[in-house]
């Protein structure tokens, strides 16, 4: 595959995975400086690694939410959280799979990580849940 192909591909699962409005608005904010961020991201996140047969969609995305946790990227992990319950998007999680991986984190990456992720979950769900959007 090229790496035309591969960014094509990554943008559809891309698209798939976080929606098409945010990865809209992401591509609508490209600037000189963050261009080719955008397309690495595209080709080798998406098209490279999201995009693998070893893992399905849904598997994957408790596993970033784990590790976005873990690393304390409080920014991802509600945008994550955000397309992971969002319905419609591919593999959407439930708030009680949510939950699950939440208290998993907890034990292995520790409490206080777990407590900050619990309420970024919430500020998160309760957001979807007001515009009608959980899954």
């Amino acid at each position: 595959m090229d790496e035309r192909d591969r960014y094509e591909q990554g943008l559809a699962r891309r698209r798939a995975v976080l929606g098409g409005a945010h990865v809209d608005r992401s591509l609508a904010r490209r600037s000189e400086l963050t261009a080719e961020f955008q397309d690495l991201i595209t080709r080798y996140a998406w098209g490279e690694i999201w995009t693998r047969p070893g893992l399905d969609p849904r598997t994957r995305r408790c596993v970033t939410l784990a590790m976005m946790l873990a690393l304390g990227h409080w920014d991802e992990l509600a945008l994550h959280l955000r397309a992971a319950c969002a319905g419609g998007n591919e593999g959407a999680l439930t708030r009680e799979e949510v939950r699950e991986v939440l208290l998993q984190a907890a034990v292995y990456c520790g409490v206080p990580a777990a407590n900050h992720g619990f309420r970024v979950a919430e500020e998160v769900l309760e957001e979807l849940e007001r515009k009608g959007e959980g899954s």
